[in-house]
């Protein structure tokens, strides 16, 4: 496994490639959403975290090195209408434009299909799919009227498969992220604004850590064409590129990073 935090890409140098830019990131306190409000704040943007665990601005902005006058931070259930509703009006009420939404809430249960409630079934949709519909509901007149946006959502290797660790209600709603993903993108292309998703496998987050037994993380991706564990920086920077100027004429897409994982 390579060395680091697990948010700093080695050979990347800052940048102003997102400078001016109005970024909201779900699920952006830990993982591959912290990696990623790094990647696009280095790059310039202004980054709201809406997380239910939102952490302060200052120690955020200090943690990631990066100016807090780039760092909101925003306690959001994003299964939530109304908490959507509110924390988006007062972004676009202080900054007037949205130009970014990075949509990397989720969770990833393990439970067998057979132990599955109906509670945990509704929550795993509701915070993969639900949480991502009322996020883009909310983005896309405000990046319609500018026109210009980027929407890239976090599907997974699950969306395209089944999942490694999570359970069937975990890869069911990594398959409607990305139905989700299409359909936006064939409808707002138009209107200058793409919408992708990532497709990761198995990352190095506190998220996988738990899902598997310990060691087994390493263990399993010795045997991948890229033989370690992805780290949370190398999604961030995908994201960050689908999320610039640079990645214009891509749209609808699900991008795989997964260490050649799915052709194995």
């Amino acid at each position: 496994m390579s060395g680091g935090d697990g948010l700093r890409a080695p050979t990347t140098a800052d940048g102003h490639e997102l400078e001016g830019r109005v970024a909201i990131v779900t699920g952006g306190a830990s993982g591959m959403g912290l990696a990623t409000v790094h990647a696009l704040a280095r790059r310039g943007a202004t980054v709201a975290v809406f997380d239910l665990a939102a952490p302060g601005r200052a120690e955020l902005a200090s943690t990631l090195g990066v100016p807090a006058d780039r760092i909101r931070s925003v306690a959001v259930d994003v299964t939530h209408g109304e908490q959507v509703d509110q924390a988006f009006a007062a972004l676009l009420e202080e900054r007037s434009r949205l130009d970014i939404l990075v949509n990397a809430a989720g969770i990833a249960p393990s439970t067998t299909f057979e132990d599955i409630t109906e509670n945990e079934w509704n929550r795993v949709l509701a915070v993969n799919v639900h949480g991502t519909f009322l996020c883009c509901r909310r983005a896309l007149p405000a990046m319609r009227n500018g026109g210009w946006g980027r929407i890239v959502n976090f599907s997974s290797t699950a969306g395209k498969t089944i999942s490694t660790a999570g359970g069937a209600h975990y890869t069911t709603a990594k398959h409607g992220v990305l139905g989700l993903t299409r359909h936006l993108a064939k409808s707002s292309g138009p209107d200058g604004v793409t919408v992708n998703a990532v497709c990761p496998g198995l990352i190095d987050t506190p998220m996988a850590r738990g899902l598997l037994p310990e060691g087994s993380l390493d263990r399993v991706t010795r045997s991948f064409p890229v033989p370690r564990v992805g780290q949370p920086w190398e999604v961030a920077e995908l994201v960050a590129f689908l999320a610039s100027d640079r990645a214009a004429y891509i749209t609808g897409a699900a991008v795989d990073i997964n260490g050649g994982d799915l052709i194995v």
